[in-house]
């Protein structure tokens, strides 16, 4: 019965679904049955199909009804409130950040559109992981998101589904899902040795395809099925009956022993590695937690050892686990049980786990979201796996691929903040996470090697394993993320102290990681790049959870959540230093950039004092942990400066890396600001002089601040000493003016960084976000691109729009600060912070000197600006006691005396940054001191030290006499012994050092501090030197020094220093020093009180350092009178600087270092404004002499009668001299196929790319199309030699030929070439095939058109007018057309330019296609050749003509003025030309001059006659005629053939004209003519004319056929019909158009501008067509340009009479060969839709019409719209991929293409390609490429323009730079 045929199984469907439906009896017996068969039916491993099956459950499940009608009956009871719609990677989705309540919120594309988005902030995404819609799902997004589909619908309105619609369903589907979980059992197999046989899997896999996509499609009927889903999913006691593997059936028996083997593994391994357990399990009582399982060993751990070696790795030896140290801490961690299921659904994820989460079987779990029982039951059924999961995932090789899956579940489960808060309750969800993260992290410790290697216990991450490097975590750090940005969990988290606890644990576990030793010898081996992994898990794994915390700690309520966290904070990092046996001083050269507990034990005090008004005091330790505490982020800040200093050189690039990462953009408000706070918050708190020589000592700087002028260093080389005082000085402004976590409100920061970002450089949009830190844990809900963004960029920037150079570079749209940020609140300090490149903080400076030369501010070179800084805080008024201790003013004290004395290794930077210390100290000096107190302070002076008190206002003005310095020996200070009592008396004596109050000052109020202050200081003070009024004090031998080297330094002695300063008199004599001049310095209040008066004086704002000291001096006054008397003193007393000024050696040496340095730059000024001249007076008389029709320049009167030959220059050899037959010149030219003219249609409206199925373009229209379809009928009917000579070709595939002007000898050029070949640099062209760059402008070539020998004066002696009548001229012509051997040069015999000349038409033929050459019915005829070269002459003549806008009103020369090189091409394509005879009998020229005797008619008669005169092209003719002819041409001759090829042209105007009207048109035309026919001027009146032609056409049937158009006349016609002189005219202009160009080209000349009305008249005129008589144009008719040469009406009839005999064979097709007036439009690229949305929606699902599928990189033809794969191997042909056998087939080998993926357009130019750009810029003017962004994007019009132009003027290769081979793969 099982392989039943279809009518059968739906009988038997019926039977049983009526017996089981209709109550009675009978349902026990048919539900026996039913499930009898199904056990047949579904069988693993029967030979019955699956197809087979699923047949049978279709026919059961519709009861025996069709099942499409069972799909429609079910659908129609679906409440359809949620989309739920389920994607996997790649899909493009919606994020609207407006509507969105969750961050992770998305919307598939059909709901965002149908939804109403406009004007929010939404963007477009290509999704990782995949994803889920949330349409309708009011937890993740609000309800005026919702689109029209999902708008809340009441469940009232859907009726109850009836029972007996599914009761099929919930008796077959138990049965089918068992089925497919038996599938899975049987099909695994344990892996052996860590290997999963991954083909096995797959196999299963693949068996179960059919019956998941079947599982899929249930979901697809909506709710009513999916409930039924739910119940069968959910029920335990289904799935007890059928799984327990009891029963006699052996087949269940063997599977249900697999699935006990398989989850024997699905602990936590090891005793303490066993994770979650079966979570439903246990009693009330045992759970407290769902951690605890079941205390004690239980039997599982057995199984402990025997799986134990798949989760031990090999190399995991050097991990040196230390399991111990975190069993203890997760305290109650007790053993987790094996899984154990209860339904189907948990053994569904079970399965799909340990199958590594297959596609399928992931999206049939998804799709079942939408119904709320479902999503419940299997959220937690998720958790409960949760450990295993992690398991699988550690172990997997495809660790991505089954994050992704992983995050594409976990992302749709917990972004919803109620089922989040339901499961963190029921299901210890937190408690989970925070121990598998454990546990996960646990595998891969070591040992650390900070501080004290030997005896550390403290164990870090090993940043170089896979799970690191990888990311492996990152599945499970983003859920923790996920579920604490809802409130209600972060809050339980940060109730629950034990899991605080686990957590620091988990923190500490990254502290310290990544250490970097400094290499002092050699140079490392290996550079380790294991420091992403290292910065990216801080981020990932403690700085983001951070955050979301943080985000929750806003409000004052919240201020336990703080205390705790800081409280667990500083417990762990207690451990930590213990751990490591930190005592005081960290060991040199190591650095490690992860302290992630210091940073959030910073951001929570941080917190704690901004938000929640606590007490910064309760929050803080001791100040031996504070002195602890700053150790660290203290070493980091000197390592940064050493780094940069190139200490580290030996460690690699890396380390240089590091040093960037930690301040760049993503980071540095995780790692550098809590640094900084940090050491802020410590610096408050701790003894002043003890923070700053802290300080100094770490940066290794403290011996250079001796006022020796000679020292030893004993822990730096002297190269790294200047930087690392720069960087201590630097680092000691940055820790004192920045206010980040110290008062700054986050408008304020935003400001501040904002400023900082855009003084660097312009900055785009999307760069700027990207640059400003923002919270960066994204789920934050804190968006950059809101409001406050917005309003902030625009208060402090302009907006510079795009700008399109016609130079190819075109820039985005960028902001750039404004005038007044400039001005006021350009704060070099927070540049300095936030540079990762140290050269962005010069580009700051410059920008902003050029600011202040712009505006007149300043003209010199600028300081950088002191900027006034916002309050402190309160709390941290601390902070300022660092500008006001004694330690401070000592080094400030002694910098400035050394910086005047030009000791060495000081520097500019130097001294500013000590007189930005100063003039903070000032700024923030506590109180207006009484002036009393100096008259006193003499006596009470403190014996041990410099200055009297703290506050450095007073301090200033303190003078100090004598100092003892220690110095060398050999040192200039060594005048005279040293006074005996130089041994350990005096201070260091008398103070004893274990004194714990010893070096208490009155004011410092600080608590007893333990003597390593005392120590610090002691030895600090000595160091630097001590000075005091009493010489006879002494000094403590420098031997007490930890780290002095002893025996490596010479002999110190003691000397005496006289120094008689004041850090005011040092001010003032450094104003001195730095103006050069003698007393510059002269108190600005003593001429103008006012200055004194306390409030800005902007003159002070921008300047150099003698600004900053008069700024200073000023600030100084202001504070004190006494300063302000002592300044004076000091101005009156002015002498020279102290050191007489002999200069000493280095002195001089920098002084002429200066002087040299200003001279060569004059010398190089000087030189290069020289070459500029030189260059310039070159290039004008290079374009004087580049091609030999230059005007006038060139042109000698007719007067002068000497000779002169065009002169070239060769560009290679230099030479110049004329183009000879041995040694010819030519011009370098680039030939290029073009379809270019091809593309004009004839209307004027341009056409629109498709964007939807109704609009479609059709080529028919085009130019090309229409001049193919004449030539086809032409040759049907007429002899093919003939039809070849009267069209051109040329229209696709025409070859264009242009230069840049320059020549050079064809020998050099050759020898050039042969250069490039053997050149081994990847050049951008390919030499083999010719391609070359002009060697003196780079342009981009392909070949050398040679000059034809000739002397300028033979084209002035043929211009001269010459009075032979017309009838001699015409017979001239026909001499010179017989005689064809006369080409001067003589073809016979071989020179070099005739070689060359082949050659080069070989060139031009090779550049394009056969398919474009061979039009002739007899391949490889010479008319073929004649055809194509006269062509290529129209082409170029076509082109100019477009790119002169398609008319000559603008007149003047070729466009490119000197840049034409059609008169040397003339001269090559006539050579060739005149190698073919046109025979005699069949040379148009006589038709036109000559009335043939009726004899002759015969010829049309023959079986293919000529074509007529009248169908032929008459441009096509002149170029025939005039090529044909000896060159050069006589001007005579060739405004002879054009008088009378007007003649023809005019009388096909008629002929066109008379089939426009109707016959009564015509009947009225041939009347009012016939009248005019009699008077003298007949044959110039358009009317005679027209009557004749029309009378001599009707004698035929030539317009037997118009009667059944009439109807369609259009207005354009009916226009003709009232002003046929309107008409003819614009029949007329396009060839004399051409023809003007022509002329100009051949004779030189210029060509008249004028209005577009009189461009008729004034062409004529130019042409000599006007008759001489001509006045004015009043009257003016075309006509009268007429001359005939032969009687008028008798060769009208003659031509006629051709008509008439083939309109007797072929009455249907003479009118479509009449030639037609042309109505091209230039042309044009397809016109783009204004929203690049309306592209991307249309054509990113569009399937390819080649090969059906839809392109995973579409792209669209912008010339024709035809849609293509780029790169899609799917359409190849011949080896050629689909772009580019398009660009061959649209644009002869140019192509256009807009990639839709990217937004971006490529061009393909023959080989070779290039990204052009974007022509789509969002509301910011900037490019998306590749639609990272998402955000809507509109069309630039200016760039299209800028593309079509590039296009329209074959100018790609030269303006674009960047071009690759494609190798025909695009």
């Amino acid at each position: 019965m099982a392989g039943a045929g279809a009518r059968e199984k739906r009988s038997t469907a019926a039977r049983l679904k009526a017996a089981l439906s209709g109550g009675g009896g009978e349902e026990g017996e048919a539900g026996a049955e039913l499930r009898a068969l199904l056990e047949r039916v579904l069988r693993p491993g029967e030979a019955s199909s699956s197809s087979e099956a699923l047949a049978w459950c279709r026919c059961l499940l519709a009861g025996g009804e069709p099942w499409d009608g069972f799909v429609q009956a079910v659908r129609a009871y679906d409440p359809a409130t949620l989309c739920g719609l389920v994607w996997t990677a790649n899909f493009v989705a919606y994020r609207c950040r407006t509507c969105g309540i969750s961050p992770c919120m998305s919307l598939c594309a059909e709901c965002f559109h149908q939804g109403e988005h406009a004007g929010h902030d939404y963007n477009m995404f290509r999704s990782q992981a995949g994803g889920a819609c949330d349409c309708g799902d009011g937890n993740v997004m609000r309800e005026a998101g919702f689109c029209r589909r999902h708008r809340i619908k009441s469940s009232s309105e859907v009726p109850s589904v009836p029972k007996d619609l599914l009761i099929m369903s919930e008796l077959v589907l138990p049965q089918f899902i068992f089925c497919i979980i038996q599938y899975l059992r049987e099909g695994y197999n344990e892996p052996v040795l860590d290997l999963p046989s991954e083909k096995d899997l797959q196999k299963v896999l693949q068996i179960l395809e059919p019956h998941i996509s079947f599982l899929e499609d249930l979901t697809k009927m909506g709710g009513a099925m999916r409930s039924v889903l739910t119940q069968v999913l959910t029920n335990q006691q289904f799935y007890k009956d059928l799984s327990s593997g009891g029963g006699e059936n052996a087949c269940a028996k063997k599977s249900h022993e697999k699935y006990l083997i398989a989850l024997k593994g699905s602990g936590l391994t090891f005793p303490e590695d066993k994770l979650v357990g079966g979570v439903q399990e246990q009693t009330p009582g045992a759970s407290t937690s769902a951690l605890q399982g079941c205390a004690g060993a239980t039997p599982a751990s057995g199984q402990g050892d025997s799986s134990d070696e798949e989760d031990q790795d090999g190399s995991q030896g050097l991990g040196k686990r230390k399991r111990v140290k975190l069993s203890s801490t997760t305290k109650d961690q007790s053993i987790m049980e094996v899984l154990k299921h209860k339904c189907f659904l948990e053994e569904l994820l079970f399965w799909t786990i340990k199958y590594e989460f297959p596609q399928k079987m992931v999206t049939f779990l998804l799709n079942m979201l939408p119904d709320q029982d479902y999503k419940i039951a299997f959220t937690k059924t998720f958790v409960q796996h949760y450990a295993f999961i992690m398991k699988t995932l550690k172990k997997s090789h495809e660790s991505d691929t089954m994050s992704n899956r992983i995050v594409h579940i976990s992302v749709q489960l917990f972004s919803n903040e109620e089922l989040a808060r339901q499961v963190t309750e029921e299901c210890q969800l937190l408690d989970i996470m925070v121990t598998v993260l454990l546990y996960m992290m646990e595998s891969c410790l070591i040992k650390s090697e900070l501080q004290d290697e030997e005896n550390s216990l403290h164990v870090v991450v090993n940043c170089g394993e896979a799970l690191l490097k990888n990311n492996t975590y990152w599945p499970l750090v983003s859920d923790f993320i996920n579920i604490l940005s809802h409130q209600s969990v972060a809050k339980k988290f940060l109730e629950d102290h034990r899991l605080l606890v686990m957590w620091m644990n988990f923190v500490s576990f990254f502290q310290g990681m990544n250490l970097n030793k400094r290499e002092l010898n050699e140079h490392v081996e290996f550079e380790s790049q294991t420091y992403y992994a290292a910065f990216a898990a801080e981020l990932e794994a403690c700085a983001q959870p951070m955050w979301g915390l943080l985000s929750h700690c806003k409000v004052r309520e919240t201020q336990e959540y703080t205390q705790n966290v800081v409280k667990y904070c500083l417990e762990a990092l207690q451990d930590w230093f213990d751990a490591i046996n930190f005592v005081d001083e960290p060991t040199p050269n190591q650095v490690t950039f992860h302290l992630p507990l210091h940073r959030y034990y910073a951001m929570f005090l941080s917190k704690a004092v901004k938000c929640q008004e606590v007490d910064l005091d309760s929050l803080l330790p001791d100040q031996e942990m504070l002195m602890k505490l700053m150790v660290h982020p203290l070493q980091i800040q000197a390592s940064l400066s050493e780094i940069h200093s190139n200490m580290w050189v030996r460690n690699g690039l890396q380390i240089k890396g590091q040093a960037m990462t930690y301040v760049q953009s993503h980071f540095c408000n995780s790692m550098i600001d809590p640094d900084i706070y940090l050491l802020q918050v410590c610096a408050s708190r701790l003894d002043p002089d003890y923070f700053i020589s802290s300080v100094f000592e770490r940066f290794k700087v403290v011996d250079l601040l001796t006022m020796a002028s000679q020292h030893q260093n004993t822990v730096l080389d002297a190269e790294h000493e200047r930087s690392m005082l720069e960087g201590a000085l630097t680092f000691l402004v940055i820790l004192l003016s920045l206010r980040l976590h110290l008062g700054m409100t986050d408008d304020e920061i935003l400001r501040a960084e904002m400023v900082a970002q855009l003084c660097m450089n312009d900055r785009t949009h999307s760069s700027l976000l990207d640059l400003i830190p923002e919270n960066p844990n994204p789920k934050s809900g804190i968006v950059p691109g809101s409001l406050s963004f917005e309003s902030m960029l625009s208060a402090v920037a302009d907006f510079k729009a795009p700008i399109f150079e016609p130079g190819g570079s075109m820039q985005q749209g960028m902001y750039t600060p404004k005038a007044e940020v400039w001005d006021k609140e350009f704060d070099p300090v927070m540049v300095i912070l936030r540079t990762v490149y140290r050269r962005d903080v010069q580009s700051a400076m410059d920008r902003y000197t050029a600011f202040l030369k712009q505006s007149g501010k300043f003209h010199g070179n600028p300081w950088p600006p002191y900027k006034k800084r916002t309050n402190l805080h309160p709390s941290y008024k601390g902070l300022l006691r660092l500008l006001h201790c004694k330690t401070l003013h000592i080094v400030l004290f002694t910098l400035l005396y050394k910086i005047l004395m030009d000791h060495q290794n000081l520097s500019e930077h130097v001294l500013c940054m000590v007189l930005y210390l100063i003039e903070l100290g000032l700024e923030n000096s506590s109180e207006q001191e009484p002036d009393e107190e100096d008259s006193v302070g003499g006596q009470e002076r403190c014996h041990d030290s410099w200055f009297p008190g703290n506050n450095l206002v007073s301090n200033m003005r303190h003078f100090i006499n004598y100092v003892r310095v220690r110095v060398p020996e050999t040192a200039p200070e060594v005048k005279r012994e040293p006074p005996a009592s130089t041994s350990a008396d005096g201070f260091a004596a008398s103070q004893n050092p274990r004194r714990p109050k010893g070096l208490q000052r009155e004011n410092s109020g600080t608590a007893q501090v333990f003597s390593l202050v005392a120590e610090r200081r002691k030895k600090f003070q000595e160091i630097i030197n001590r000075n005091t009024s009493e010489a006879s004090q002494a000094v403590r031998p420098k031997t007490s020094m930890k780290w002095s080297a002893p025996g490596a330094t010479p002999q110190l002695t003691t000397a005496i220093l006289e120094v008689k300063e004041s850090i005011l008199s040092l001010l003032v004599k450094l104003h001195h020093k730095l103006s050069g001049k003698q007393n510059s310095y002269y108190p600005p209040w003593l001429e103008d009180m006012e200055t004194l008066l306390p409030q800005e004086n902007p003159k002070y704002f921008h300047g150099d350092g003698m600004t900053a000291v008069e700024r200073i001096l000023l600030k100084a006054a202001l504070q004190s009178r006494m300063n302000k008397r002592i300044i004076e003193e000091i101005c009156r007393k002015v002498t020279p600087p102290v050191p007489p000024k002999k200069i000493s050696p280095t002195e001089k040496k920098t002084l002429d270092k200066e002087e040299r340095r200003q001279k060569a730059r004059e010398r190089q000024q000087k030189l290069l404004a020289e070459f500029a001249s030189r260059q310039k007076s070159f290039m004008e008389t290079a374009m004087d002499v580049e091609s030999p029709d230059t005007d006038i320049a060139m042109e000698i009167t007719a007067s002068e009668q000497h000779v002169s030959e065009a002169m070239y220059d060769c560009v290679i050899c230099g030479q110049s001299g004329p183009s000879t037959e041995d040694r010819p010149a030519g011009l370098v030219v680039l030939l290029q196929a073009s379809s270019v003219l091809g593309q004009c249609r004839n209307s004027s409206e341009p056409k629109k790319l498709p964007t939807t199925e109704k609009e479609q373009i059709y080529a028919r229209d085009t130019c090309a199309a229409v001049y193919e379809e004449r030539l086809a009928i032409l040759q049907k009917f007429f002899k093919d030699s003939s039809c070849l000579q009267s069209v051109s070709i040329g229209w696709e595939g025409g070859v264009y030929v242009q230069t840049c002007g320059h020549t050079l000898h064809i020998d050099c050029h050759k020898s050039y070439m042969e250069s490039l070949r053997n050149d081994q640099v990847l050049q951008g062209f390919s030499v083999d095939k010719g391609e070359f760059t002009c060697p003196l402008c780079r342009q981009f070539a392909n070949s050398v058109l040679p000059c034809y020998p000739g002397n300028n004066v033979e084209r002035n002696l043929w211009q001269c007018h010459s009075n032979k009548n017309m009838q001699d001229l015409i017979k001239e012509v026909e001499e010179l057309q017989e005689q064809l051997g006369t080409f001067p040069v003589s073809i016979s015999s071989e020179t070099n330019l005739s070689k060359e000349m082949e050659s080069v038409m070989k060139d031009i033929k090779s550049t394009t296609q056969k398919k474009y050459t061979d039009y002739s019915k007899t391949p490889g005829s010479p008319d073929n050749d004649f055809l194509f070269m006269y062509s290529v002459a129209r082409t170029n003549l076509e082109l100019e003509l477009v790119h002169r806008g398609g008319n000559l009103c603008q007149g003047g020369a070729s466009t490119a003025g000197k840049r034409s090189c059609l008169h040397q091409l003339f001269h090559v394509l006539a050579m060739h030309m005149r190698l073919y005879s046109i025979d005699s009998a069949y040379n148009p020229w006589k038709k036109l001059t000559q009335l043939i005797e009726d004899k002759n008619l015969q010829i049309l008669n023959e079986e293919q006659p000529e074509v007529p005169v009248l169908y032929r092209d008459v441009l096509s003719l002149l170029l025939v005629q005039i090529l044909t002819m000896p060159q050069p041409l006589h001007k005579e001759h060739f405004t002879c053939i054009i008088k009378v090829l007007f003649t023809l042209l005019y009388i096909q105007a008629l002929v066109a004209l008379s089939t426009k009207g109707s016959t009564d048109d015509r009947t009225t035309w041939m009347n009012s003519g016939v009248l005019k026919k009699n008077i003298s001027n007949a044959k110039t009146s358009h009317e005679a004319l027209l009557s004749h032609v029309i009378s001599e056409l009707s004698k035929g049937k030539v317009y037997n056929q118009d009667e059944t158009e009439d109807l369609s006349m259009d207005n354009n016609s009916a226009w003709c019909l009232h002003s046929p002189e309107t008409y003819l005219q614009q029949f007329c202009l396009p060839f004399l158009r051409i023809t003007s160009l022509l002329q100009h080209h051949l004779f030189g000349g210029e060509l008249p501008s004028c209005q577009e009305d009189e461009e008729f008249t004034v062409l004529a005129n130019c042409l000599g067509l006007l008759p001489s008589s001509f006045q004015s144009s009043h009257h003016f008719s075309s006509a009268s340009c007429l001359d005939w040469p032969v009687p008028a009406f008798d060769i009208i009839s003659q031509w006629c009479s051709e008509l008439v005999s083939f309109a007797d064979k072929h009455p249907t097709q003479v009118k479509s060969l009449f030639l037609q007036e042309s109505k091209w439009d230039l042309p044009r690229l397809l016109q783009l839709p204004e929203n690049y949305n309306t592209i991307f929606q249309y054509y990113h699902r569009k399937s390819c019409s080649v090969c059906t599928k839809v392109p995973k990189d579409p792209a669209v033809c912008l010339v024709c719209g035809t849609f293509v794969c780029l790169k899609g191997l799917c359409c190849k042909q011949q080896s050629y991929c689909e772009c580019v056998l398009h660009s061959q087939n649209c644009g002869a080998g140019t192509g256009i293409f807009l990639l839709i993926n990217a937004s971006v357009i490529i061009i393909i130019r023959g080989h070779r390609f290039c990204l052009w750009g974007s022509v789509y810029l969002d509301a910011h003017g900037e490019e998306d490429r590749d639609l990272r962004r998402g955000k809507p994007l509109y069309i630039c019009k200016e760039r299209y323009k800028v593309l079509e132009q590039q296009w329209i003027s074959h100018t790609f290769d030269h303006i674009n730079k960047r071009w690759g081979p494609h190798y025909n793969g695009l």
